[in-house]
């Protein structure tokens, strides 16, 4: 089930991202806008843009969630590979899980490191 809904996630916010669905997204706005004077802009009228929008991004945030954080473990691990495979130091791997406090103080680090060298 997990493996599922990831490659859907994959196929969806592959999906979400082209042109042409925002194109679609756009004239359903669009479509929904030119309605408003047939229906007294209408608190149903109102009701239906407000409910779809909702109820598709309450979805979209899951499903994107969910490749996002696929897509930035995959890039750590490829980045843990470079580091480990050159001459970068080995500290570096898995600072992704430092708090901000560590991270803010590594930054310090490498930002003298980087001052000494230039």
């Amino acid at each position: 089930m997990k493996h599922l809904f990831a490659r859907f996630a994959t196929k969806v916010s592959e999906w979400a991202g082209k042109p042409v669905i925002f194109i679609l997204a756009l004239i359903a706005v669009v479509i929904w806008a030119a309605l408003g004077p047939f229906f007294d802009y209408s608190e149903t009228w109102q009701l239906v843009i407000n409910t779809g929008t909702t109820i598709v991004t309450f979805l979209m945030v899951f499903v994107l969630q969910n490749a996002q954080t696929r897509d930035t473990r995959a890039i750590q691990a490829k980045l843990n590979e470079i580091i480990l495979t050159s001459h970068a130091e080995n500290r570096f791997i898995g600072i992704e899980n430092l708090d901000e406090e560590e991270l803010k103080r590594l930054d310090e680090l490498v930002a003298k490191a980087c001052q000494r060298q230039g």
